[in-house]
This record gives structure tokens, C-alpha cells and sequence, in this order.
């Protein structure tokens, strides 16, 4: 019974922050602490639940991908763009992570490295906002071949625990002048092939490696409360980027960071 809560409660965790720039894996790492569960019995958990929330957007953007997937047939030169700009903005966090998995694996282990990162990113984001100029590039298959080359490179950071992929992906496109909507759809969709990939690498390297109490009953509870989570969170936060920006949630990283660094400290 204790296990499905946790399941739950990780699940929500997972479905809250996986599109926010806040770190998905920051907070999962944070709330293991804070728990005080084993972090390597939910490892795979961990990795798993996360394609709940990817299911979500398919579920919200099926349209898009439908469109995209009926004009690749027909060749459709903005299908072919859209496609075009995801594979090669995913293709150095593959190539990275892959490469320097073990490095990745080290730093999950490190909840200081999480709360500096979160305080890190939430400072970019503040000046970033500040200092870059309403973008030009509306629409994902917009987007030029060495921008969408640069904000793959830029999510490669999102590899330091804390720092968050779609806060890097975001932050980046917003730097190489895409317009704020466009940015953080195309983190989402850039999310599916780096999210499975992720998954695939890690499954290729440990098997389907389930410790102890964790099984497949807390993985099918998290990846179901992730998806709905997801659902609702996707919506509401391309309304708040839209109105608002992105200084609510740097304040929140940054908050965050403070907190968890006097946790860590006094404990």
C-alpha cells in the first residue's frame, strides 16, 4: 500500500514538472530525499513513468501529428520541415548521452547538484527574458536548420540533473529568436524522441531491472497519474507562457533551490 502511494505521489510529481522548466529529474531526485526511499529501487520506475507524460502529448497534439503524418505521404514540404527540425535537434542529446551515460548516472545520485542547478537555470531564465526580443519564427517547421541544430545542442545541458530539458530547449529556441508559443511546442514534441530514446538506452543498458517492492503495479499506477497529470498541465502552462512568460517558474527554481540546499545542509 505504501509503495502505490509513492507510486502516485511520484506519478503526480513526474506529470507536473516533465514540460515545466522546472526539471522532471531534479524534483524526482529531490523527492526521494525527501522521502527517504531507496532511490535505486525506483530507478527504472523513474524512467518508465516518464512516457506517461510524452502519451499526453500525443493525446493533445494528435492533430499535428496526423497532419504531419498524411503530408509526409504526400511529401508535403512543412511535414518534411517538422520532421526534419525534430530528428536533427534530437541527434546530440543521442549522441551525448549515449556517450557519456555513466557521467549522467553519477550526477542522478546527487541531490546538491539538483538544487545548484535549479537555481542556476532559474537565473538564465531571468535574463534571459529580459534580454531577448519578441521572436521572428512562428510554427515548428519554421524553424531554420542551424537554429533547430543549436536548440538540440542547448538541451544537452538538461543532461545535469536540475537544469530541465524543456527549460533548455525552451530557453534556447527563445534565444535563437523563435516566438515563445512555437518554443515550448516544440520542446514538447522534441520531448517524444529524446524521452523514448532515454528509455531505450537505459532499458539496452540495465534490462527491465525492478528491485524489491517496485513492480509492474506501481509502474502501471505512475505512468497512468503522470499521463492525466500531463494532460491538464500541458494546457495550462501554454496559457501562462502565452500571457505571462517565464519568470514565474524561474522565481519558483530558484525558490526551490534555496530550500532544498538549507534541507540539505541541516539534515
Amino acid at each position: 500500500m505504501i509503495e502505490l502511494l509513492v507510486a502516485v505521489l511520484l506519478g503526480i510529481v513526474e506529470g507536473i514538472t516533465e514540460f515545466l522548466p522546472v526539471s522532471s529529474t531534479g524534483h524526482l531526485i529531490l523527492a526521494s530525499e525527501l522521502m527517504g526511499y531507496d532511490a535505486a529501487e525506483w530507478a527504472m520506475f523513474n524512467v518508465i513513468i516518464q512516457l506517461g507524460a510524452i502519451l499526453a502529448v500525443v493525446v493533445l497534439y494528435w492533430r499535428t501529428f496526423w497532419a504531419v503524418a498524411m503530408g509526409l505521404l504526400k511529401l508535403d514540404p512543412v511535414s518534411l520541415r517538422f520532421v526534419r527540425n525534430l530528428i536533427i535537434a534530437f541527434i546530440p542529446a543521442a549522441i551525448l548521452g549515449y556517450l557519456l551515460h555513466d557521467e549522467i548516472e553519477a550526477m542522478l545520485g546527487s541531490p546538491t547538484i539538483v538544487a545548484w542547478a535549479l537555481i542556476a537555470g532559474g537565473v538564465a531564465i531571468l535574463a534571459i527574458e529580459r534580454a531577448v526580443k519578441a521572436g521572428t519564427v512562428h510554427g515548428v517547421a519554421e524553424i531554420p536548420v542551424v537554429r533547430a541544430i543549436g536548440i538540440g545542442v542547448i538541451q544537452c545541458l538538461a543532461m545535469i540533473p536540475g537544469v530541465s530539458r524543456s527549460g533548455a530547449t525552451i530557453m534556447g529556441a527563445l534565444t535563437l529568436g523563435v516566438e515563445r508559443r512555437t518554443a515550448a511546442e516544440f520542446s514538447f514534441f522534441l520531448a517524444i524522441p529524446t524521452m523514448l530514446g532515454a528509455t531505450v538506452l537505459e532499458l539496452a543498458k540495465k534490462g527491465v531491472d525492478l528491485h524489491g517492492k517496485v513492480g509492474w503495479s506501481e509502474i502501471a499506477v505512475g505512468f497512468a497519474v503522470s499521463f492525466v497529470v500531463a494532460l491538464l498541465v500541458i494546457k495550462w502552462f501554454v496559457g501562462i507562457v502565452s500571457k505571462h512568460g517565464f519568470a514565474p517558474f524561474a522565481w519558483y527554481r530558484i525558490g526551490a533551490g534555496a530550500v532544498a540546499l538549507a534541507w540539505l545542509a541541516l539534515r
